[in-house]
C-alpha cells in the first residue's frame, strides 16, 4: 500500500492513539495515558516532505520515501539506515534523459521526489521509484538498502515525467512458479507518446536482468498498456488520469481513479469540465489489456453529491458490517472518501464523506455491463479513449464473473454509476485518507483529516 504524505502525518501515531485515547458515550475523548507521548520521527529540514510509507507485515519495519533519500525505521521510529536518492543534474525536458545520451538543455541540481514505493516480499527488496530522470526505479535490498539494480537503459523504465509524489500508483501480482508482475498506473502529464498511463511489467528475480520492468507483452500491434490518445487532448487540453489507490483481488488489479471529462449541464448548449472518480479493473492474466473496464463511482447524502475521490483502503467486511450488508464476513470492501462536488479537482471542498463499497456489487454491475454490450446493445461508452462512439457488436458466448475479455467490445465503460453507502460525513475538515481493519468482527475505520487530526 502507497500512502499519501496527509497520511504519513497520522499513519504512524495510529498504534500509539489506541492507546492513549478513547471515546465516550458522549462523543468526548478521554485520555488513558496523559503523560504517555507520541513517538515521532523528523527528517531534515531541507529533505522537504515525506512522500510515502510501507510498513513490512512481516518484521514491523517502516520504509519511508522522501525527497532524496530512503529511510529505513524500527517500528519505534529510530533510523536503521538510509539511502540517498538525489539531487543529480537533470532537466524535466531531457527524454530520454541524460543518463542515456547527451541533452541539449541546460541541466541543474534537481530533487529526487519519491513517487512510488512497493515492498517485493518475494525477493526481499524495495521498489523506489522517483521523478528524477523521467521517472526511474531503484531496487533495494530490504535489510540494508543497498543498491541491487537501476534499470534505465530502455524507454519502458521511464515510467512517468509528473514530479508530483501522488502521480504513480503499483501493484504487484505475485506467482509461486514465474517471475511476478508489477501493474503500474500513472498520470502522464501531457506526454502520452512516452508514457502509457496503466501498464503490467515484468518483475525478474534478477534485479539487474535485461527485462527488468519490461512490458509483459509487447508486438507492434498489441502491449501490456494503455495510452491516451493524443486526441483526447484536442479536446481536453490538460486531460489526465489521477491514480489514487490500487489493490488486487481475485483474478482482478484494480485501480481507482480521478479524470476530467465534459459534460452537457441540463439545458445547457455549452460542455463544461468536471472530474469523475472512476473504477477500472483488469485481469491479471491479460497481456492484452482486452479486459480494461471502467466503472464511475460516488456517493450521496440528504441529496449532497460527493464525486471528488481522495483516498481508499481495502478491507474485509468483519461478522457485523456483512450481517448488516448481507455479504460474507470475507468478502472486499472499499472504504472511500469523497470530497463535495466533482467541478475542482485541485481545490477540494472541505464537506467529505467515507462511504463503502462493497467489492462483489461493483464486479455484478461490470458484468451485467458486459453481458448487454455482448449481446450488441449500446456503445463502449469510453470517450477519453475512443473519442468517438463505437457501437457494441453481438457475439454468442458466456459471461461469467471472471470473464477477461476479447478483442472486440473492449476497452469498455460503464455509463452508469455505482454509488457507495455513506457511513460517516464531514463538513469543516476535509478528510484525506483512510484504513481500515476488522477487529473482533468489527469493522473499524481510521480517517485522517486535512488539519492533521485523527478520527476513529
Amino acid at each position: 500500500v502507497i500512502m499519501s504524505p496527509a497520511m504519513w502525518k497520522w499513519t504512524c501515531l495510529v498504534s500509539h492513539l489506541l492507546l492513549s485515547t478513547t471515546v465516550s458515550p458522549l462523543g468526548k475523548q478521554q485520555p488513558l495515558h496523559p503523560k504517555r507521548p507520541f513517538i515521532t520521527f523528523t527528517g531534515e529540514q531541507a529533505e522537504g516532505n515525506f512522500n510515502h510509507l510501507v510498513v513490512d507485515e512481516r518484521t514491523g519495519h517502516i520504509y519511508l520515501g522522501a525527497v532524496n533519500r530512503i529511510y529505513k525505521l524500527s517500528s519505534d521510529l529510530k533510523v536503521l539506515v538510509t539511502h540517498q536518492t538525489g539531487p543529480d543534474e537533470d532537466n524535466p525536458k531531457c527524454y530520454p534523459p541524460r543518463i542515456v545520451q547527451t541533452c541539449n538543455e541546460p541541466l541543474t541540481p534537481t530533487n529526487n521526489i519519491n513517487k512510488m514505493l512497493l515492498i517485493d516480499y518475494k525477493e526481499n527488496r524495495l521498489i523506489a521509484c522517483g521523478s528524477l530522470y523521467q521517472g526511474i526505479c531503484k531496487l533495494l535490498r530490504l535489510d540494508d538498502l543497498f543498491k541491487l539494480g537501476e534499470p534505465f537503459h530502455k524507454k519502458e523504465h521511464y515510467l512517468s515525467g509528473v514530479n508530483e509524489s501522488g502521480s504513480v500508483f503499483g501493484v504487484i501480482v505475485s506467482y509461486s512458479n514465474m517471475d511476478d508482475k508489477l501493474f503500474i498506473a500513472t498520470a502522464v502529464d501531457g506526454k502520452p507518446e512516452y508514457f502509457p498511463t496503466i501498464s503490467s511489467r515484468k518483475l525478474t528475480k534478477n534485479s539487474e536482468a535485461d527485462g527488468m520492468f519490461a512490458y509483459v507483452f509487447h508486438d507492434e500491434f498489441v502491449a501490456s498498456m494503455i495510452k491516451i490518445p493524443s486526441d483526447t487532448f484536442t479536446i481536453i487540453p490538460d486531460f489526465d488520469i489521477y491514480y489514487i489507490y490500487g489493490f488486487s483481488s481475485g483474478n482482478f488489479v484494480y485501480f481507482l481513479t480521478l479524470q476530467p471529462e465534459m459534460i452537457s449541464p441540463p439545458g445547457s448548449t455549452t460542455k463544461e469540465q468536471v472530474y469523475t472518480s472512476k473504477l477500472v479493473r483488469l485481469c491479471k492474466e491479460d497481456t492484452a489489456f482486452n479486459s480494461y473496464v471502467e466503472v464511475p463511482i460516488g456517493c450521496e447524502k440528504n441529496g449532497v453529491e460527493y464525486r471528488l475521490l481522495q483516498a481508499a483502503y481495502l478491507s474485509k467486511a468483519g461478522a457485523i458490517l456483512a450481517k448488516s450488508l448481507g455479504v460474507g464476513p470475507e468478502d472486499d470492501i472499499l472504504f472511500t472518501v469523497f470530497s463535495k462536488g466533482q467541478k475542482r479537482k485541485m481545490k477540494s471542498l472541505d464537506e467529505s464523506a467515507l462511504c463503502i463499497f462493497v467489492l462483489k456489487k461493483i464486479n455484478d454491475r461490470i458484468k451485467d455491463r458486459l453481458q448487454s454490450c455482448y449481446r450488441g446493445e449500446g456503445t463502449l461508452d469510453l470517450a477519453w479513449l475512443k473519442v468517438k462512439d463505437i457501437p457494441c457488436s453481438s457475439a454468442l458466448l458466456t459471461i461469467d464473473d471472471n470473464f477477461c475479455g476479447l478483442d472486440m467490445n473492449a476497452p469498455l465503460g460503464v455509463s452508469s454509476m455505482v454509488r457507495g453507502l455513506p457511513i460517516f460525513t464531514e463538513d469543516g475538515d476535509r478528510m484525506t485518507s483512510v484504513i481500515a481493519y476488522v477487529y473482533k468482527n468489527h469493522s473499524l475505520a481510521f480517517v485522517g483529516t486535512k488539519s492533521g487530526k485523527l478520527k476513529k
